[in-house]
C-alpha cells in the first residue's frame, strides 16, 4: 500500500510517501511545500495545489492520511489552515486517493503507543521505525510521516477493516 501523509498548513505543508508491504516500511520521499507570506493567499493555495499535483503524479499514492483540523485560539489561522486543507482534499479527490483523517492523539498512540507522547518522542520513533539517519525537518515533514505510519498501523487492524466495511 502506498500512503501519502499530509500535515496541512498554508505556510508549510509537510508530506511523506511510504510504501507499506508485509509489515515493513519503505520511505519513498518526503518534504515540505512552503509558501511565501508576501504572496496573495490565493497564490499560496495555488502553489499547494500545483505542488501536490506533481507529488501525486510522481508517486501515485493509494491513500492519504491527513491530520484532522482542530480549532486553535487564533481563529484567522484556523480558517486559513481550513482553506489550505480544502485544497489538499480536493487535490486528493482529483487523483482518486482515499482520504483518512486522524487526530493528533490517534497518531501519537499509533506511532509511540501513548496518546500524550511528546513531539520529540514521536519524531524519534519515526526516525527509528523508518530507519532514517536523521529526524526529517521541518517538523511538519516528520508529522506527515507520522500520519502515514499511523495509517499503516490502523488500516491493518481488524477494527479498522470492520469499520471500512460498514
Amino acid at each position: 500500500m502506498r500512503i501519502v501523509g499530509i500535515d496541512p498548513g498554508y505556510a508549510i505543508v509537510g508530506w511523506g510517501i511510504l510504501e507499506y508491504k508485509n509489515s515493513k516500511f519503505i520511505t519513498l520521499d518526503y518534504g515540505a511545500i512552503t509558501t511565501d507570506a508576501s504572496q496573495k493567499f490565493c497564490d499560496r493555495l495555488e502553489k499547494i495545489y500545483d505542488s501536490l499535483k506533481n507529488i501525486f503524479s510522481v508517486y501515485k499514492p493509494e491513500c492519504m492520511a491527513i491530520e484532522k483540523l482542530f480549532f486553535s485560539v487564533n481563529k484567522k489561522t484556523a480558517i486559513d489552515v481550513a482553506q489550505a486543507r480544502g485544497v489538499i482534499l480536493v487535490t486528493a479527490k482529483k487523483f482518486n486517493i482515499k482520504v483518512f483523517e486522524y487526530a493528533p492523539v490517534e497518531v501519537k498512540k499509533s506511532v509511540v503507543g501513548y496518546g500524550r507522547a511528546t513531539k520529540s518522542q514521536v519524531m524519534n520513533m519515526i526516525k527509528m521505525v523508518l530507519n532514517l539517519k536523521v529526524i526529517p525537518k521541518p517538523d511538519d515533514t516528520a508529522d506527515a510521516l507520522a500520519l502515514a505510519v499511523a495509517h499503516a498501523h490502523c488500516s491493518f487492524s481488524r477494527l479498522f477493516i470492520a469499520k471500512e466495511n460498514l
